[in-house]
């Protein structure tokens, strides 16, 4: 299978789509001409034309809120929003309509839109170009919420998300868009919702998102010369959840590690750990334990940054430390 990276199958995917579709458009900062800040877009303004492939203002409401109106009216626009920490500024378009405009006609409105943005650090892009607040949308019913953590995932999910009937809040990570990965050039269309077993194991399983898929598997790897075998699951889709397969996952390894580069208080981790104790209980040998950032906004040094994000050494003292537990 070929290798590409993970910006050329966002690409591909939004070509693919628009190809496919005459009714999906895009919408942004700096989309057309400039190709996209993290070049997501590139080639894209040439081949459909500025109709299709749309600069807006610097204005997260007027892009969200252009989204919508045109989803109501029977497009299927993917609007991006460069940060997710501009996400702020666009929050009552979101939340109070994106989110529930569906729900609120009876299904009779169609909310067919994507929203694209990046998040996470590892730029020195500071504190207000780094979060990764993926747990605010989660939170939201009426919003789906993916996290694609290799480049075949990223273009099967943007496909499945263009397609989907309600809105998506689709989360790329800035530090992925070069990192090369294996993507069939025949059109897969991942389903929203399931879950995907990275790595088996059998000592421990580790639930982990992004970024820390892959430092999750470079630590089972590393750990695996120690004898311990863990299991490394990637829930893909945020919301909706593929429960079964974690809860599956526990019940065979009886450990279960959460690792997400977010702060831990209130983190998308303490969802997977209130469910894995509800419905796992019984099959759990040790406490659940979570491996997040450290309780500070993103610091601008990149020193700083590193120590504040979770690494794979972080993840590996994790598991030592459950394992130890009796």
């Amino acid at each position: 299978m070929r290798e590409i990276l993970y910006r050329e199958a966002i690409i591909e995917a939004l070509d693919e789509e628009m190809a496919r579709d005459g009714s999906v458009f895009l919408l942004g900062e700096d989309i057309a001409e400039f190709g996209g800040s993290y070049k997501t877009t590139v080639g894209l303004l040439e081949k459909y034309g500025a109709e299709r492939v749309r600069n807006t203002p610097i204005s997260e409401q007027g892009i969200i809120g252009t989204a919508l109106g045109s989803a109501l009216v029977g497009m299927r626009p993917v609007a991006e929003l460069m940060y997710i920490d501009f996400s702020a500024v666009a929050m009552d378009q979101i939340v109070n309509q994106v989110a529930k405009v569906r729900y609120m006609f009876g299904g009779k409105a169609n909310t067919s839109l994507v929203i694209r943005t990046q998040g996470g650090a590892g730029r020195s892009s500071a504190a207000q170009h780094a979060q990764s607040l993926e747990a605010w949308f989660v939170h939201v019913p009426g919003l789906k919420v993916v996290m694609p953590s290799s480049a075949r995932d990223a273009k099967g999910l943007l496909k499945a998300a263009i397609r989907d009937d309600d809105p998506v809040f689709f989360i790329e990570h800035k530090l992925l868009y070069l990192e090369r990965g294996a993507v069939p050039e025949e059109e897969e269309v991942i389903p929203i919702g399931v879950a995907e077993v990275k790595r088996e194991g059998s000592d421990l399983t580790i639930v982990a998102t992004s970024s820390m898929v892959g430092k999750s598997l470079a630590a089972a790897k590393e750990l695996e010369n120690e004898g311990v075998s863990c299991e490394v699951i990637d829930p893909r889709t945020l919301f909706p959840l593929d429960t079964e397969t974690i809860l599956a996952s526990v019940r065979k390894t009886g450990r279960l590690l959460i690792t997400h580069e977010a702060v831990q208080r209130c983190g998308w981790g303490a969802e997977i750990a209130a469910m894995a104790a509800k419905d796992a209980f019984d099959y759990l040998d040790a406490p659940i334990e979570r491996v997040c950032a450290k309780e500070t906004p993103v610091p601008f040094s990149p020193k700083l940054e590193s120590y504040v994000i979770p690494d794979k050494d972080d993840v590996i003292a994790g598991v030592r430390g459950m394992l130890e537990t009796v």
